[in-house]
């Protein structure tokens, strides 16, 4: 570790996971505390948060977990308060929140296509809106954002309500850049392909295997050029690159974390 976001505050949302193992929130939160962050990690169930300060060893008390619904504007205004109560300020912001529900536009019903958009893409929007005049009162600032493959190509099920709210994350990174650009403050995505995370488990198995991950795994695996599946590490990594000064002069564009997933033509 090289001290990357040594004296930097960062916030994390989806930083819980729903089973063991190294789910994206939890990887970045980790990884930006082991890079000397002060990490504020955001979620709606903290239930899982004693496994991420596990992980995260040494680095733990640079963590703290957050209950927050960032759906909900108020609570976002008050975890932005509360973090500047603490820290005075707000360098990172990493909006990670999200998870798909099958279904084209017949299937998915109404009420799931709007939660789809609510979940994975108004929760970008909220968030930045409360973070951004925080980073121009800075006059600096690093907004990374978490979509998917899904949203730049079929991956293989149908799930348009999130394959569509995950373009519009790029989308959103893309527009707002040039906005901010001005302001000192760089936003960039980072887009996972198919990796192995305890979403796969817990909830895409159910969803797209009847429930055997086996057959999901080398289902995905068949579809990814490098003879091995990626977790949330690569994820993170990608976006602590991002977040750090080396990106300095990098906004408005993405970095896909896929093995080569999506460069296929086949």
């Amino acid at each position: 570790m090289t001290g990357r976001l040594q004296g930097k505050v960062a916030i994390v949302t989806g930083a819980g996971c729903v089973g063991p193992g190294w789910g994206n929130g939890r990887a970045m939160a980790v990884r930006f505390a082991q890079e000397g962050a002060r990490v504020w990690a955001v979620d709606i169930d903290l239930s899982s948060m004693d496994e991420t300060l596990e992980r995260a060893g040494a680095a733990r008390s640079a963590i703290t977990p957050y209950r927050c619904d960032v759906t909900d504007s108020a609570a976002i205004a008050g975890l932005v308060n509360a973090c500047l109560d603490q820290h005075g300020r707000i360098d990172i912001l990493v909006n990670n929140v999200g998870t798909p529900v099958p279904g084209g536009p017949v299937k998915l019903s109404e009420a799931d296509w709007q939660r789809q958009i609510d979940i994975n893409l108004s929760t970008v929007f909220l968030t930045c809106k409360q973070v951004i005049p925080v980073m121009q009162t800075q006059g600096a600032g690093a907004i990374v954002n978490i979509a998917s493959t899904s949203g730049q190509r079929y991956t293989g099920a149908a799930q348009v309500g999130y394959a569509t709210a995950k373009a519009g994350v790029i989308q959103f990174a893309r527009v707002v850049a040039v906005e901010h650009a001005k302001d000192g403050i760089r936003i960039n995505t980072v887009v996972p392909g198919q990796l192995h995370t305890p979403l796969v488990d817990a909830i895409l198995a159910g969803n797209q295997s009847a429930g055997d991950v086996d057959v999901l795994l080398k289902r995905r695996q068949s579809r990814i050029p490098l003879p091995f599946m990626g977790d949330g590490r690569d994820t993170a990594n990608a976006a602590l690159f991002l977040a750090s000064d080396e990106a300095r002069f990098i906004t408005g564009t993405e970095i896909v974390v896929d093995g080569g997933m999506s460069v296929r033509c086949d």
